[in-house]
């Protein structure tokens, strides 16, 4: 019998790997970098390798970035698309999205330029953690990461509970 995960590379000293499930890649993870002086920032290769050459990165929620493959983007930007435009908060949603997206390419060191709008968006400094959240990259700045981490975990029993009520 297959089984239904599938490791994709090597352990990385701060956990974090590329799955696939059921054959579609899988982000799990987290990882903290540092963007250099010429304002360059390096993916993870673990993820990079399931990004190919070019991803799009967007606003996300909680003033986090959102990097997805591009044909994660394609389906979402679909779903985005199929959205009743004659509803406001459908409007608003998709032109956050769509407006703060850009397509980025890797350089031979794997690293990416974010624009200017999106790393004052996410006020992104120095260091930048990377977390794998299935089938996107969260991009945080490292403080305001470990602040939202440190809230969700306190409220993990109650979260999870909220959850339950929805049938998950």
């Amino acid at each position: 019998m297959e089984a239904l995960y599938k490791k994709v590379g090597e352990s990385g000293e701060n956990s974090g790997e590329t799955y696939h499930y059921l054959g579609k890649t899988m982000f799990i993870g987290e990882y903290t970098y540092k963007i250099d002086d010429k304002k360059r920032l390096a993916v993870p290769g673990k993820f990079r390798s399931a990004l190919k050459k070019k991803a799009v990165i967007t606003r996300g929620l909680e003033r986090s970035l959102f990097l997805f493959p591009k044909t994660e983007w394609e389906k979402m930007a679909e779903k985005m698309n199929n959205l009743p435009f004659v509803q406001k908060d459908a409007r608003g949603f998709a032109r956050i999205m769509f407006a703060g997206a850009m397509e980025v390419e890797f350089d031979s060191l794997g690293r990416i330029l974010i624009p200017d709008y999106l790393k004052e968006y996410a006020s992104l400094k120095k260091e930048v953690v990377f977390a794998g959240v299935h089938k996107r990259i969260e991009v945080w700045d490292k403080k305001m990461w470990e602040d939202y981490k440190k809230r969700t975990e306190d409220e993990i029993g109650n979260i999870a509970e909220r959850l339950k009520e929805l049938g998950i």
